[in-house]
């Protein structure tokens, strides 16, 4: 315990600075349709045992994994019991937890390369990012996504370093083929059952259609007046005793394959038991979002490189365990895993999104970005110390110590390969990187290794604190729009604006809320150019809101509110006057006018 103090120490006293701040963010542009999907995920399974249907389709979000938003919609109803806080303020709290979650993650996993000090200085270098602390409280897929990942690897990698432990002895042949044969059954079996439940639907359906049309089988044989109701009922009814009995037969089957295996092959058990939690943390972080699985990559390569063939095994167990509870957790993808898993991946590499990516002061769609938008971000987005500290530990690494191999084949699996695939496909990217916040870890890493490279403590302290204060300045000097940082190099966000998207989620429009809130006259009638319900959610209860979504403009309003991105506190109410502008240095992030 000694050794965690103080990472204890630096987790504690962040979470004291985002209990006092967590209630100062907006709510970002993405989070009222996530919640209605988590809402409708958390109701299927309801609806699915009951009913035999789920209520998901691909309008819904059904490709986006909901494991994390369907957690958030729980905990908030739980939180909301005993905290006087909005439901958007305590999501926002739970967000900001899940990044903690992943900062410890991080942490003790640069431990695996690098000593307390150094491990301690790249946790607080990724930590203080302006961008990565802003997102953590008001992103509801990314961060959370960062921190799962992060997760995963870490107890995957630790999990695998104690493989040899449950792996004490080789089978005797007639174990080895008793237990690969009731395995093979078993996978078959109830993979079969899961993966084809669309099929048996169907087949269902078509009986009782021929049973109904004077046909004999199984269902004539059973009910008495088959066409006593309609078809369509006589399907539910059937299809939900084939769900309820194949939840009997998984049951059973494992516990009896579990049983074999202490019989026959006692250390498979225990090899289970070894993988089970960073399996699960795997199925849930691939059903938050599609790439999850890539985590598992990660730790397959590491436990295929250090324990070789021995590793077989337990990394069937790892993907098994992984699939099983990635498909719980995933009511979109129950009625027709395989094919919707993989429509989920095609929909999110090639997302059809409609609006406009700004980058370099010119307006591109998000799957026709010039190579060069990822590395022009990365270089203007993280703190000026990043880069260079990142290199020379490249550098040193590869040139220095055969102890820092791991740390470069982790790196180059986990950032390098990604970013060029990302780079050369032009997979869809939009809002900056913040949809492959996951990847850039590594970054951070290899800066910790400079730091451990500074023998004399005084000067190594002096060197962290010295990269620590461009990110903390950020935040501070940013507060509560963190996550639209650019460094020095851009000239920050004034030599941003207009150049780059700033406020892409709408955030400030709590503190346009609140301004109006102000001064606005009882029952006053406000246009809200943009996402309304961002204004809404913080907005008296007597003010009359209006936006494009709803009605035209046929009346006079009190006030109007428009955010700076695209353009639209210039081309909203052009001629009116301009009454209080939401800034952070010279860049506009939303005006409020008055008609």
């Amino acid at each position: 315990m000694k050794k965690n103090y103080s990472i204890l120490i630096i987790l504690t006293f962040s979470l004291l600075v985002g209990f006092f701040t967590f209630n100062q963010y907006g709510e970002s542009w993405d989070d009222k349709s996530l919640q209605k999907y988590a809402v409708k995920s958390v109701n299927a399974y309801t609806t699915w045992p009951q009913q035999g249907v789920v209520n998901l389709v691909r309008e819904d979000l059904g490709y986006y994994g909901p494991f994390y938003i369907m957690f958030v919609d729980r905990a908030t109803e739980y939180l909301r019991t005993f905290l006087s806080f909005s439901l958007p303020d305590l999501r926002h709290l739970i967000y900001f937890l899940t990044y903690l979650a992943g900062v410890w993650a991080f942490y003790a996993l640069a431990k695996r390369w690098l000593t307390e000090i150094p491990a301690l200085g790249a946790t607080l270098l990724f930590m203080t990012q302006p961008v990565l602390w802003g997102h953590a409280f008001i992103n509801p897929k990314d961060t959370p996504f960062l921190s799962l990942f992060l997760l995963s690897i870490y107890f995957g990698l630790k999990q695998f370093d104690t493989l040899e432990q449950t792996h004490p002895a080789e089978l005797d042949p007639r174990s080895k083929r008793i237990s690969a044969l009731l395995t093979a059954l078993w996978l078959v079996s109830v993979f079969s059952l899961f993966l084809f439940t669309q099929t048996i639907h169907s087949y269902i359906e078509s009986l009782v259609l021929s049973a109904q049309a004077g046909g004999t089988n199984i269902f004539s044989l059973l009910a008495k007046d088959i066409n006593a109701v309609s078809a369509e009922v006589y399907t539910q009814r059937y299809f939900i005793l084939f769900l309820q009995l194949r939840t009997y037969y998984f049951l059973l089957s494992t516990l009896i394959l579990l049983i074999i295996w202490y019989k026959f092959a006692p250390q498979l058990p225990a090899t289970l038991f070894a993988v089970l939690l960073p399996a699960i943390l795997l199925g849930f972080t691939t059903s938050t979002r599609i790439l999850g699985p890539f985590a598992g990559v990660i730790v397959a390569y590491y436990a295929f490189r250090t324990k070789g063939r021995q590793a077989t095994s337990a990394i069937v167990m790892y993907a098994v365990v992984a699939l099983i509870t990635t498909y719980l957790t995933w009511p979109y993808l129950w009625m027709n895993p395989i094919p919707r898993f993989f429509e989920s991946l095609r929909e999110m590499s090639l997302y059809p999104w409609l609006g406009a990516v700004l980058f370099h002061g010119i307006s591109y769609q998000s799957t026709d970005l010039p190579y060069s938008y990822l590395p022009v971000l990365f270089a203007i987005q993280l703190t000026e110390p990043v880069w260079v500290l990142s290199i020379v530990g490249w550098v040193g690494s590869i040139v220095g110590a055969e102890k820092k191999r791991g740390l470069v084949e982790l790196s180059l699996l986990w950032f390098v390969i990604p970013l060029i695939l990302f780079i050369v496909l032009h997979i869809a990217l939009y809002d900056n990187f913040r949809q492959i916040l996951f990847i850039i870890p590594p970054i951070f890493l290899m800066a910790g290794v400079v730091f451990e490279k500074i023998k004399d403590i005084k000067w190594q302290v002096a060197v962290m604190v010295l990269s620590l204060v461009p990110g903390i300045f950020g935040i501070v000097s940013l507060h509560p729009y963190e996550y639209m940082y650019y460094n020095s190099f851009i000239g920050g966000v004034n030599g941003a604006y207009g150049r780059y998207d700033l406020d892409y989620w709408g955030i400030s429009y709590r503190e346009a809320a609140e301004y109006v809130n102000s001064v606005a006259p009882p029952n006053a009638a406000v246009w809200v150019e943009g996402p309304s319900h961002l204004f809404a959610l913080f907005a008296r209860e007597d003010l009359k809101i209006y936006s494009p979504s709803e009605v035209e403009r046929s009346e006079s309003y009190a006030y109007v509110v428009a955010t700076a991105r695209y353009d639209f506190d210039k081309t909203s109410y052009p001629d009116a006057e301009i009454v209080y502008k939401i800034m952070r240095g010279d860049a506009v992030l939303a005006v409020i006018k008055k008609p």
